[in-house]
């Protein structure tokens, strides 16, 4: 492997890690570019950003490691009577989890963007009780 020359040093020195707010960014824009009816319909979920998800989740999901849980969906879907909130209900919310999320990105090819959106785009998925090949299909059609 060739030794990186002066201007790749010059071009990859000041970068940093994208931040939380920087991934909490490219949801947001994943979320608007969400088709009608999901984006109206995703209104109510909030979208979250944490660096790792917590160890009581690694601990109830039996994960290896935290790095093995890019996004979480929280909460009562659409097809659990989750269209009207109970009182006291917590809202829905989708996690994504940025250390895990960039450990991603660093072995692939996608941008970042992209796994941010495929990330969001499946756990919006729960939310509406859609099957993994209707979330495939949505995510296909935002890249």
């Amino acid at each position: 492997m060739a030794e990186p020359s002066q201007g790749d040093a010059k071009l990859w020195g000041p970068l940093a890690a994208p931040s939380l707010d920087d991934i909490e960014a490219l949801a947001i824009e994943a979320l608007e570019a969400l088709p009608e009816p999901f984006r109206s319909m995703s209104r109510g979920v909030e979208c979250r950003v944490a660096e790792f998800p917590t160890e009581e989740i690694c601990k109830d999901m039996d994960l290896e490691s935290p790095f093995d849980l890019m996004g979480l969906f929280e909460g009562i879907g659409m097809t659990d009577d989750g269209i009207i909130p109970q009182t006291g209900q917590m809202p829905n919310r989708v996690w994504l989890y940025r250390r895990p999320i960039l450990d991603y990105w660093a072995e692939h090819t996608d941008t970042l963007g992209e796994i941010v959106t495929h990330v969001l785009v499946h756990e919006i998925g729960h939310h509406f009780g859609l099957s993994d090949d209707d979330m495939y299909a949505i995510d296909d059609g935002l890249r």
